[in-house]
C-alpha cells in the first residue's frame, strides 16, 4: 500500500490500528494511543495529525532522515508512516507547549487548520 492510500484511511481507527501492528512495532502503537488519549484523539487521529505536522514542521535534516529510511525499505508507505509517528511523539515530548501547531499543545490535529 502507498503512504498516500494509508494516510486517507487513517481516520478509521480499526485501519489505524491495523497499519500501527502491521509496522510490528507495539511500543510505537501504543505511544501513539497514549499520546492522543489525553486529547480524546483515537489512533488514526493522531497519526493523521503527526503527518501533517510533519509535512509543515520538518526541518530539512528530518527530511532527509526520512528519505534515508525511505532508501532502506521495500515499503515505502509504512516506513515513512513509523518514521513521521516517531518524529511526532519524540516532537511532542520535548516541546509540548511550544505552539508550533497552533497552539494545540503538540499532541492533537489541529482540526481547524
Amino acid at each position: 500500500m502507498v503512504l498516500g492510500q494509508v494516510l486517507e484511511r487513517l481516520g478509521d481507527e480499526a485501519f489505524a490500528a491495523e497499519t500501527l501492528v502491521a509496522l510490528e512495532d507495539f511500543n510505537l502503537m501504543v505511544q501513539v494511543e497514549a499520546a492522543g488519549r489525553p486529547f480524546g484523539e483515537n489512533i488514526g487521529e493522531y497519526a493523521a495529525g503527526a503527518s501533517r505536522r510533519f509535512a509543515q514542521f520538518a526541518s530539512d535534516d528530518d527530511w532527509l532522515a526520512l528519505m534515508t529510511a525511505l532508501e532502506r525499505t521495500r515499503d515505502a508507505g509504512t516506513a515513512c508512516l513509523k518514521h513521521m509517528l516517531e518524529w511526532s511523539l519524540r516532537h511532542d515530548a520535548e516541546n509540548p507547549d511550544d505552539g508550533v501547531d497552533g497552539g494545540c499543545g503538540g499532541h492533537c490535529t489541529c482540526k481547524g487548520n
